[in-house]
């Protein structure tokens, strides 16, 4: 065994900086990480571009992982620095922390830039597998190899013909720091998109050498563009714009920074979205900016709401979530000192940023209720609306909670259910079963271990046809889902009560006769479970039990043995096989069979049939209970023109 002691001790050098450790600087060392160091790449070019220089930017997704980044900046400026007395490709491609931005608030150039902390280009060459560097600046052309970390062949240097300038960055991110390299499309798709809404005019063009497609990004008025190709029509208020620049500090002993930022908002009946962004960078976790909007429209749109006397008497005030269901948002900030919550830069945590814009957002937004009263009556009616659904569903939820859930004891007894001994849910099965005559059996034929009995009393209610008023006002249907205990999911708007881990049973069986009325509770019982709790289907916790429709006896009376077929080709396949005496019977209901004959059969895990229920090809299923069990008569008598002769014969069969 090693001894722990002084030699231990060790510090990271050179690229093992970051390929050791490469969630420290990408936040992951998946497929997250990777694109991280991709952005990075491309926030260095967003930079130069916004100071102005440059206004087209090409990325090429290529074979095998590979990425290339093309600006047509000024170009890095990578020759010998005499300041440091070192060259500037050395800090800025093998050193962390060194760059050009770190005077940002003092300086004219990068005052607002995405790469303020010296990480990324450096981050990006020590995780890549290979990194080739093309760099035409000042009239030279330079060119930088680097493998796996580490610089080949140093700085090459040529006479450039012509003023061209810009910064071309090929590299192939490393499988031995990355778990996954292969950074799909959709992430560039969605990232150069986000980038050319909030960089008004820049050009983003990407060709995918995969597919061969090539996309092109540009929103020539930045955000307002956005929201347009957002809401199209369907919007309550015009688009409305607005932009300051100011400055503060976050405390009064830190030093005084510039912001500015623009906003862009309407409301919709059908659409929301807030997103939010600083210095370009999507903040998908939001931070000051996002506090800076729930306060500003709380306030403004119950200001609003007071003033007009719009509130009824006792009510309770609006909430965010009221007004965010019909807000379409988008912000974009920029400041020369920005605090992330990490160098992932998905928050920022500015207090000044948050305070700048929640007094600014709070005063326009006061004028512009005054200076359009028609829309802003239109929009506070909207969020009135959202505000009493909210407040219904929740009534509604907290009550079916309540009339739904919890535990099975003396106090909330559930009529003629009968339980089991185990709590242990992973074994726990739940039998719903047709009637009081098949409880009998099945409770006598059952394990009472772990097997828990359910009857239903005759054919319950179509849960497709009802309303949910007439549903949860039917006893076995409320019942049923009590035994259950997971609750309710509902299409209603803001409504789920639904609990998975609040469901008592491992596997919830069907059990019916095997003739058309027994199917037919069957189907309506499946419907109830498709359209309240249909997760319970997708979690493959549903089954039917299949009973048999023949009871097959044999042999000499001393030694009598009874098979059961399960169809008729079961049937004939079994009598085939038979050489002595058969006395074949049409199987009981279940209420009518031996408690062994229902354990052998419906009941042992042993030789009972189960078939599960699976969401496979949810929109046909979809379609047929919506034709079958639905409100579309005409569709259904389609159907039974069209396919009713196939059931014909097994209908005049069960007559029979």
């Amino acid at each position: 065994m090693k001894v722990y002691g002084n030699e231990s001790i060790m510090a990271l050098k050179g690229a093992d900086r970051v390929r050791k450790r490469p969630s420290v600087i990408f936040g992951s060392d998946g497929i997250t990480g990777c694109q991280h160091a991709v952005f990075e790449i491309i926030s260095n070019s967003i930079d130069e571009a916004r100071e102005g220089f440059g206004d087209r930017i090409e990325i090429v997704r290529g074979m095998q992982g590979a990425i290339t980044v093309k600006d047509y900046g000024r170009g890095i400026p990578v020759d010998y620095n005499a300041k440091e007395d070192r060259y500037n490709w050395e800090l800025l491609f093998c050193e962390l922390y060194a760059g050009g931005k770190f005077e940002n608030n003092d300086e004219e150039y990068y005052s607002y830039s995405l790469g303020l902390n010296g990480l990324g280009l450096c981050a990006t060459q020590y995780s890549s597998e290979y990194m080739d560097v093309d760099i035409k600046h000042g009239g030279y052309a330079y060119k930088l190899h680097f493998e796996k970390g580490e610089n080949v062949g140093g700085l090459v240097k040529s006479k450039l013909e012509g003023k061209e300038t810009g910064t071309t960055i090929t590299w192939r991110p490393d499988a031995d720091v990355f778990t996954d390299i292969h950074v799909p499309l959709d992430y560039f798709l969605d990232t150069l998109k986000r980038q050319a809404i909030v960089n008004a005019g820049l050009v983003f063009v990407l060709l995918d050498e995969e597919s061969g497609e090539e996309y092109t990004f540009c929103y020539n008025l930045g955000l307002e563009d956005y929201i347009k190709e957002v809401v199209g029509e369907k919007s309550i208020t015009a688009p409305f714009k607005i932009a300051c620049e100011t400055s503060g500090r976050d405390r009064a002993d830190k030093p005084e920074y510039k912001l500015k930022f623009e906003m862009a908002f309407c409301f919709s009946n059908t659409v929301n979205l807030l997103e939010y962004y600083h210095n370009s960078s999507y903040l998908e976790y939001g931070g000051a900016p996002e506090k800076a909007v729930k306060s500003a429209f709380v306030s403004a749109v119950d200001g609003f709401l007071k003033n007009n006397g719009q509130y009824k008497k006792d009510e309770k005030k609006i909430i965010f979530a009221d007004i965010e269901d019909s807000l379409v948002f988008i912000s974009n900030s920029f400041s020369t000192i920005t605090s992330y919550e990490n160098q992932t830069k998905k928050a920022i945590t500015n207090r000044f940023i948050q305070e700048a814009m929640t007094d600014f957002l709070k005063k326009q937004l006061e004028v512009y209720f005054i200076e359009n009263l028609s829309e802003a009556t239109a929009l506070v009616g909207q969020v009135l609306v959202n505000k009493r659904s909210r407040e219904q569903a929740e009534k509604t939820r907290l009550t079916l909670r309540k009339k739904l859930t919890g535990t099975l004891d003396l106090n909330n007894r559930v009529e003629k259910f009968v339980g089991c001994r185990s709590k242990d849910v992973s074994r726990r099965e739940l039998y719903i079963v047709e009637g009081d005559s098949a409880l009998g059996s099945c409770k006598l034929g059952r394990d009472a271990e772990f097997q828990a009995i359910m009857p239903v009393r005759g054919k319950i209610l179509n849960c497709l046809k009802a309303d949910y008023d007439k549903i949860f006002n039917n006893d076995i249907i409320t019942n049923l889902l009590k035994v259950l205990g997971c609750g309710v999911e509902l299409k209603a708007k803001d409504f789920n009560a639904f609990d998975l881990e609040q469901l008592k049973w491992n596997r919830v069986i069907i059990c019916t006769d095997a003739d058309y009325d027994g199917f037919q509770i069957r189907t309506l019982i499946l419907t109830m479970i498709y359209r309240l709790v249909p997760t319970l289907i997708d979690e493959g916790k549903i089954f039917i039990a299949e009973s048999p429709l023949y009871e097959i006896t044999y042999g000499e009376k001393s030694r009598q043995k009874t098979l059961f077929a399960y169809s008729e080709t079961e049937k004939m396949r079994i009598l085939k096989r038979i050489t002595s005496k058969v006395r074949i019977q049409r199987s009981k209901g279940l209420g009518e069979n031996e408690p062994e004959m229902m354990w052998q059969t419906t009941m042992n895990p042993e030789t009972r049939r189960l078939i599960q229920v699976i969401p496979d090809e949810i929109e046909k299923t979809q379609s047929m209970f919506e034709t079958l069990l639905g409100d579309n008569i005409k569709a259904r008598k389609a159907f039974i023109e069209t396919f009713g002769h196939k059931y014909i014969e097994n209908s005049l069969v069960e007559a029979i």
